[in-house]
């Protein structure tokens, strides 16, 4: 405890701040504001570049090499975890969520969108959940003092075996997804920045883990997982909302309340706690603990990537809240648009008011990624 406090009383790490973390106080670091975040990240970001005279492809590999730890059982492992979520995926798909949809005589074109919102809605409450209970029912301080991350980090150090847990698993989804937004996923008009946004998480997932940046990590993840368990709320709700062939207020309720939710939180955990905490201790916090830490562009680079991201789908959000307050949009729609053709979205309910579940699986398959882009490309 005395070391964290003298590392939190440096120079020019701040002031000190009192925080009541497992019952006990703790001094840490204050949480910067955005300008000091710009002024003392930006700064040691430019001047590391300056003083890395040798940086380039070559001493990145040598890092690699030297630096990284990676079992191949760890890689096998993770592979296997993906194929093994994508067939667990397809098997719930078919026979738990679409029978759901089949039994609540959903509409067609709304019951081909529930397998994929039930499944990331179950995945991420399952993650973030996981994440909340390491973060604040374990010893761990990184919410409360995210520069702490990075204290005591060593080369090859072991991981804790509840991290590394958690890594398997984001690790294992984030593989899957990329798979999935492509073959498995609607094609929709953001599937391209999601696709991307799937493949730097996982190599920021695998980097940080190689180097042992496994706390931070799972300040990411925290950060960033709370916001998708309200997105497909949300869209759940909109698809059950019209069911049966009536008009189910609540449904509407929960999913104008899921969409505000959703909003709030998306800008309080991705665009203020992230950049305030996240991306000020790897830009500069980092380096005032380890000054030669390892592959420090690079995590950067792909955090700032993650926060551009961000930015891009919250013009989204920006965009489609005020189509509501204008009036342009009366009601919570999929806040993400499909790229497919209204006529071929919209398919009436047959007179009896119901239908099969091959019809509903066909309905689903019209949404396959794999058709859609052969159609858009």
């Amino acid at each position: 405890m005395e070391e964290q406090v003298r590392r939190t009383m440096a120079p020019g790490s701040g002031f000190l701040d009192l925080q009541e973390v497992h019952g006990s106080s703790v001094a840490v670091e204050a949480m910067p504001g955005y300008l000091e975040v710009l002024d003392k990240g930006g700064s040691t970001f430019v001047r590391a570049l300056e003083r890395c005279k040798g940086c380039g492809w070559e001493l990145a590999w040598r890092t690699l090499q030297k630096e990284a730890c990676f079992d191949p059982l760890e890689v096998l492992l993770l592979v296997l975890c993906a194929v093994g979520l994508t067939i667990l995926r397809e098997v719930a798909s078919r026979w738990l969520f679409l029978p759901f949809a089949q039994w609540c005589n959903l509409q067609p074109k709304d019951a081909a969108k529930v397998p994929e919102s039930a499944w990331k809605l179950l995945f991420y409450t399952m993650s973030w959940g996981y994440s909340v209970h390491l973060l604040f029912f374990k010893e761990y301080t990184f919410f409360w003092d995210p520069p702490s991350t990075f204290h005591g980090w060593v080369s090859g150090m072991e991981v804790p075996w509840d991290i590394t847990v958690a890594y398997l698993l984001q690790g294992s989804f984030y593989a899957h997804s990329t798979y999935a937004t492509l073959y498995m996923d609607a094609w929709r008009k953001d599937s391209v920045v999601m696709l991307v946004h799937h493949l730097v998480t996982l190599v920021l997932i695998c980097v940080s883990y190689a180097f042992r940046y496994h706390n931070i990590g799972i300040l990411v993840l925290f950060l960033h997982d709370v916001s998708d368990i309200q997105l497909e709320f949300t869209k759940l709700n909109v698809y059950f909302k019209n069911r049966g062939g009536t008009y189910h207020c609540l449904n509407d309720i929960l999913s104008n309340v899921g969409c505000l939710t959703f909003s709030i939180s998306w800008f309080w955990f991705r665009l203020y706690w992230f950049p305030l905490k996240v991306l000020y201790a790897t830009c500069y916090s980092s380096l005032q603990s380890v000054p030669n830490i390892p592959f420090y562009f690079f995590l950067n680079i792909l955090l700032f990537a993650i926060t551009l991201m961000n930015v891009y789908w919250f013009l989204y959000i920006v965009l489609f809240v005020g189509k509501v307050l204008t009036g342009q949009m009366q009601e919570v729609n999929d806040v993400r648009e499909y790229d497919t053709d209204e006529s071929e979205e919209t398919q009436p309910l047959p007179k009896n008011g119901g239908f099969s579940h091959n019809s509903i699986y066909t309905e689903q398959k019209i949404f396959n990624n794999g058709i859609v882009k052969d159609k858009q490309l």
